[in-house]
């Protein structure tokens, strides 16, 4: 799709890419796009890592086993050597976020005009909407409401395992004699423990939804250049590949340290 086809204009045409198909209102408006994308690629995951589980062999492994294992194996050594509790559901968990998280930005290599253009024709030819009514992001983390999602359910996490291991007493005495150990410094150490706290969920947040919505906004500059979109999708790609990894690395391994420090009894 032409940048100014149908009359969009420029800025109508990357408003259009970035806008998210939504039902509702207010408070309760779902960005629909971005449920079914996470939960298809979610499905997508466990359907891969079942399969192989099913069919592994001891011999030779398939390409797919072999990827697998890879991956299996570097989250598992990462966890041994940065959670130092004992939790058999660390390792599942951030197994988990690291292929969701990754398979969620993959999607960013996505030439931008693809899916939604589709999405569009599908609109106007089966259900006789208006095809610049018909909005589709195709990359889950470049929703806030996804990476915020994803950071919340680490700081529910973090808030359990803190009062789990060391008790509801052991917890708010944690916060309130750290890092000055005296009854006096309480309201300073409440205030500077609570904004450290609740900064982990929103760098957590920010950073993955900051990185990946400025790589989809470049590929949307680079799809108006025309006839030069192809070899400069293609560079950008590459070079936007060493993103994709390291933010699903980075928001695996910071969750592994934040709840390595909630199972930390001082």
């Amino acid at each position: 799709m032409a940048a100014t086809e149908g009359g969009q204009t420029s800025s109508q045409y990357i408003l259009h890419h970035l806008t998210n198909a939504s039902v509702g209102e207010g408070f309760w408006t779902w960005h629909i796009d971005t449920l079914g994308w996470s939960i298809g690629l979610g499905i997508l995951f466990l359907w891969i890592f079942r399969r192989v589980a099913k069919n592994a062999t001891s011999g030779v492994p398939s390409k797919t086993q072999a990827a697998v294992e890879l991956i299996v194996d570097f989250v598992d050594s990462t966890v041994k050597s940065t959670f130092h509790g004992k939790n058999p559901v660390i390792a599942p968990l951030a197994l988990t976020i690291f292929v969701w998280v990754l398979l969620m930005n993959l999607m960013d290599l996505v030439p931008v005009d693809w899916l939604p253009g589709l999405a569009m024709l599908i609109g106007e030819h089966a259900f006789g909407m208006d095809p610049h009514h018909v909005y589709m992001k195709v990359v889950p983390t470049t929703d806030l409401n996804m990476t915020f999602a994803l950071s919340l359910g680490v700081f529910v996490l973090m808030i359990y395992y803190s009062i789990k291991v060391k008790g509801a007493g052991g917890f708010l005495k944690e916060l309130s004699f750290t890092p000055f150990n005296h009854w006096a410094f309480v309201p300073v150490n409440l205030i500077l423990e609570l904004v450290t706290l609740f900064a982990k969920p929103l760098s957590l947040a920010l950073r993955l939804f900051g990185n990946l919505y400025a790589g989809e906004l470049i590929f949307i500059l680079i799809a108006l250049t025309g006839f030069y979109q192809l070899p400069m999708h293609f560079v950008w790609a590459v070079f936007h590949l060493l993103v994709i990894p390291l933010q699903a690395f980075i928001f695996m391994m910071l969750t592994i340290v934040y709840l390595s420090m909630a199972h930390e009894d001082h």
